[in-house]
């Protein structure tokens, strides 16, 4: 009979083998199945502790990534911010000026427009700016209206506003106006 076997009938009857009052074998039999879930109940407490533990890792991972994506939200933007600080410069130089003239300002904006332009370049700030005639796209371009123009339909007739790509992605869609066929009037 294995460990997790009983006899039939509830184990009232005597097992072959046990004297009358069965008792030696039944005491080893207690003794046998004591220590086997004394076994089990360490068994049980060992898988216990490892679930707490990874349980606890678990829950560990958890706030740390929760941390990491606060900070990213926080300070994401950190090193964007400090490549702007040398046009802020430029520009509270320019402010401070004296008596400026119009080609002291014209080239403080020059400079500070290149200043600019380095600053998007490093960070991956595209400018979108259609030409004239070029095909109206509305995943880069936002159509204010349209205008009779003898350019083909459905392209750039003018850019009132640049748009902006973020790695690839339009941060802000250019400002257009579409061109239409002009219109002839039956006279």
């Amino acid at each position: 009979m294995g460990v997790n076997e009983f006899p039939a009938g509830g184990g009232t009857e005597p097992m072959p083998g046990e004297g009358a009052e069965g008792a030696p074998q039944s005491d080893s039999r207690i003794a046998e199945l004591e220590a086997r879930v004394a076994v089990l109940a360490a068994e049980s407490e060992k898988h216990r502790e490892e679930w707490l533990r990874a349980k606890a890792e678990t829950e560990n991972v958890r706030r740390r990534g929760a941390e990491d994506v606060s900070k990213a939200h926080k300070f994401g933007i950190e090193s964007f911010a400090a490549g702007l600080l040398g046009v802020k410069d430029s520009l509270d130089m320019a402010l401070a000026v004296d008596a400026p003239t119009v080609e002291s300002i014209k080239s403080g904006v020059e400079l500070t427009a290149r200043q600019l332009e380095a600053v998007f370049e490093k960070y991956a700030l595209k400018p979108i700016a259609p030409a004239a005639g070029d095909k109206f796209d509305p995943h880069v371009h936002q159509a204010i209206s349209q205008v009779e123009s003898d350019l083909p339909a459905n392209t750039v007739a003018a850019v009132l506003q640049k748009g902006f790509t973020l790695h690839d992605r339009v941060l802000r869609p250019a400002l257009v106006t579409v061109a239409k066929p002009v219109e002839k009037n039956a006279e």
